[in-house]
């Protein structure tokens, strides 16, 4: 998680339909509170985000494909549902 990852198309499109600032796409990329294996060579990183007008708090999941050298970001949502995927570690 060192350098910045490539956003695809698609996940540009959706961060944008869901309500989702680029800003706060690449922050939980770059600096997740939390990260947890999807499948070999994917995993999501997800943050607790509070969101306007009333700063209601939702975890943000971002998707993340890796490869040698190169992170892709290949979707992302948000969710009110945080003791669903949050893990107590």
């Amino acid at each position: 998680m060192s350098s910045v990852p490539v956003l695809s198309d698609h996940v540009r499109r959706q961060a944008e339909r869901r309500g989702i600032d680029e800003a706060i796409l690449l922050t939980v990329a770059t600096a997740p509170e939390q990260v947890a294996p999807v499948r070999d060579g994917r995993e999501v990183r997800q943050s607790r985000v509070p969101f306007p007008p009333d700063g209601r708090l939702y975890l943000v999941r971002v998707f993340v494909d890796l490869s040698p050298g190169r992170e892709t970001v290949v979707t992302v949502y948000r969710t009110s549902r945080i003791t669903k995927y949050w893990r107590v570690i």
